[in-house]
């Protein structure tokens, strides 16, 4: 345990201290948002990125350490373990290097060396492996390993068993496989052609039927790309590797100066039919997880930007789901999303009932007094749109329009959830009240939805779907406990997020306030069945009761600190009556004028503690998204093919990529605009300047309406 926590305090550059306190509250059962929130003096003020970060590097070494003494203890077993190897085996820095170690002595299939030691040839291999006889002595030894009832017709035969022997046993050089796959990732290249198949076809491949990039500069999103292509049997991929210098080693390590041509062609028999296609695979299969790592960090931290996007709060909102030929769906919610109406109008082809569905929606607009409107992206978005920046035009109600992403509003229409919560209403007016909702309030919304199907990732059906899911579900945990969530108002789908709380704990919850009315308290909570002490004390704290007795309650003060605010308060000549929005202000400014250090000194708390109670108490039930900027509301219209190079407009930034982002400028298909014209200085990756959610003014490059294509610029 030692070793661990020195080499994760060495990696993360913290206190060994800081490691071992959070592996303990890590260990005890207690989650990431609560030890990042509510026990930072104990952390040193460690971030929840990085305490996830030590978290997933705690469990691969932990694991490391478990194989290492697996490999140790199996060799141990066949009484071959040395000192020598057993400090090596504990040396391995990774998985990789104990698996090199163990290959000579894991048990393997039937191999070509293995059938030659049945017939009991490796004292010949040992002889051409030695080199102390010389080659016409090597051959007429040979005669005396001639067995027929063995399968040793002949001397070659003989030969060639050993050489195969010889083949493996380098092979299985943990120190030679170390070398040739360095050299192979420094100085090798990855090379993709089309297939036969799709040699005359055009496909989104293109760009690498005929390509070539160093193993070591190969940007992640083309390692994706390639290997999208060939599991789709558009691309052959392969690593070109520099075989001459290679051999040119091998041969250096192991020739003397009587090697016979057996223990020569026994070295290239073993890189070219045993090294190189594991060190390829290997290779390959490393690129492909960093390429994961680094498109599930991506999609992760797009995740968290749009989960994290301020709610239109206070907002009647009507839902408006595009459509031709079925219609385009309505729903109306009120400003606490409780649905209002439903409808199906039909304003654009093939009905063209443009007069029919404005009196529909001026009414519905009208009666239920909808502040905004909220338009999906889909198909007919534009039309729609057009749409309805003409009928608002005929209405005095200051509503205002806006185009959301509705990635995903289909799948959450057609979910279980979907029929649970409106089990009255038609599957396809439930995408209408998705659209309503993510503008509403897009955390409760997108929470519904599996994430891959929210839009704002690359690649995320190709990646390794359980890490994929365990960084997302980690995602929405993280941005769920840095809002908080109305315990009241609260779905199971929002709830089973929250810190301690599970699904099941999260049906308690609606079940309980459905019996016994709205929490008026904090402590009411431990009254749910199923949660105990330990997940109260993850979960009070990010639970909010807005209307409750206790004004804390609908703050992030966690209640083991109630009495220290209390006592903070009393040394004010305060009361949490002087947390009241009538008084807010001038406590306030009281708060702003304490000495920190020696008021926490005086309270028996951690700074860190105090400052966070002080910047609650500042704003009582304050939501950190309201300081972001809310999206950008749409007045222009336009299609693909009104735009024209050089046109200047302001657009949102929907999804950033490794090699760009894409830019949502009011038409159907979202602009490209690539790393290199996001700025004019160096950035070494686009989220160093953007994210989801950014409000942007970008530059029509290019734009191919064919292939619906458009090259964007910020550099104007």
């Amino acid at each position: 345990m030692e070793y661990l926590i020195d080499k994760l305090a060495q990696e993360f550059n913290i206190r060994p201290k800081q490691v071992q306190d959070t592996v303990e509250l890590i260990d005890a059962g207690n989650t990431i948002p609560f030890i990042a929130r509510y026990r930072k003096e104990v952390t040193g003020n460690l971030s929840d990125v990085l305490l996830r970060d030590l978290d997933a590097r705690l469990n691969y070494l932990r694991k490391l350490q478990k194989r290492k003494e697996e490999i140790a203890g199996s060799v141990e077993e066949q009484g071959k373990l040395t000192p020598e190897l057993a400090a090596a085996i504990d040396k391995a820095a990774t998985l990789q290097e104990a698996e090199d170690l163990y290959l000579p002595y894991k048990q393997k299939k039937k191999t070509r060396a293995s059938v030659a030691k049945e017939k009991g040839l490796e004292p010949l291999a040992n002889k051409i492996y030695l080199q102390l006889d010389t080659e016409a002595d090597l051959a007429e030894d040979a005669k005396n390993y001639i067995n027929p009832e063995k399968g040793v017709e002949t001397a070659e035969d003989a030969l060639q068993g050993a050489m195969d022997i010889i083949a493996e046993t380098i092979s299985d050089n943990a120190d030679y496989r170390k070398k040739i796959r360095r050299m192979v990732t420094e100085k090798g290249a990855v090379k993709s052609t089309v297939t036969k198949a799709f040699a005359e076809e055009k496909t989104e491949f293109e760009n690498y039927y005929d390509y070539g990039e160093p193993v070591k500069k190969i940007a992640n999103h083309r390692v994706l790309a390639l290997n999208r292509g060939e599991k789709r049997k558009v691309l052959a991929v392969k690593i070109i590797d520099p075989a001459e210098e290679i051999r040119t080693y091998l041969k250096k390590s192991i020739l003397r100066d009587k090697a016979s041509s057996y223990l020569v062609s026994a070295i290239e028999d073993s890189y070219k039919r045993l090294i190189f296609p594991s060190i390829e695979r290997e290779i390959r299969t490393e690129l492909k997880e960093k390429a994961e790592k680094s498109a599930i960090k991506m999609f992760a931290l797009n995740l968290k930007k749009l989960l994290l996007q301020p709610p239109f709060k206070d907002k009647t909102t009507m839902g408006f789901d595009p459509a031709f030929r079925t219609g385009c769906k309505i729903a109306v919610l009120d400003p606490m999303g409780k649905l209002l109406d439903t409808a199906t109008v039909y304003p654009t082809e093939p009905k063209n009932e443009v007069a029919k569905s404005e009196k529909i929606l001026l009414g519905m607009i009208e009666k239920y007094k909808v502040d905004i409107i909220s338009i999906g992206n889909g198909t007919a978005s534009r039309e729609s749109e057009q749409f309805v920046a003409e009928m608002l035009k005929k209405t005095d109600r200051p509503v205002q329009y806006i185009v959301v992403n509705e990635a995903g509003a289909s799948v959450y229409s057609a979910s279980e959830l979907g029929a649970e919560e409106y089990p009255d209403i038609n599957v396809s007016l439930r995408g209408a009240i998705s659209i309503a909702g993510r503008l509403q309030d897009p955390l409760s919304d997108l929470v519904k939805i599996d994430p891959k199907h929210i839009g704002v990732g690359q690649y995320q059906h190709d990646v390794n779907q359980k890490e994929l899911e365990k960084v997302l579900d980690d995602t929405v945990e993280d941005a769920v406990n840095n809002v908080g969530v109305n315990i009241n108002r609260a779905s199971v789908s929002l709830l089973k997020h929250v810190a301690g709380v599970n699904k099941t704990i999260a049906k308690n919850i609606i079940d309980y306030r459905e019996q016994n009315g709205k929490f008026g308290s904090r402590k009411e909570i431990k009254k749910v069945k199923g949660l105990g002490a330990k997940a109260f004390e993850q979960c009070a704290g990010f639970l909010r009761i807005d209307d409750g007795d206790n004004i804390l309650d609908n703050t992030g003060v966690h209640p083991e600190s109630y009495k220290a605010v209390q006592n903070l308060l009393k040394s004010m000549g305060l009361t949490t009556a002087d947390l009241e929005a009538d008084k807010l202000a001038e406590t306030v400014t009281r708060l702003n004028a304490l000495d920190v250090k020696a008021t926490a000194a005086m309270l028996e708390i951690g700074e860190p503690t105090l400052r966070d109670i002080i910047k609650e108490l500042k704003k009582p039930g304050r939501d950190p998204r309201d300081s972001a900027p809310k999206p950008h509301l749409k007045s222009d219209v336009l299609s693909i093919e009104d735009l024209k190079p050089d046109m200047e407009l302001v657009g949102t930034v929907r999804n950033v990529i490794d090699f760009g982002a894409f830019v949502d400028i009011g038409v159907h298909q979202d602009g490209l605009v690539h790393i290199s014209q996001i700025s004019d200085r160096y950035i070494s990756h686009p989220t160093d300047v953007l994210s989801v959610g950014d409000v942007v003014t970008v530059k029509v490059l290019s734009v191919d309406v064919e292939r619906k294509r458009i090259g964007l610029s910020m550099l104007i």
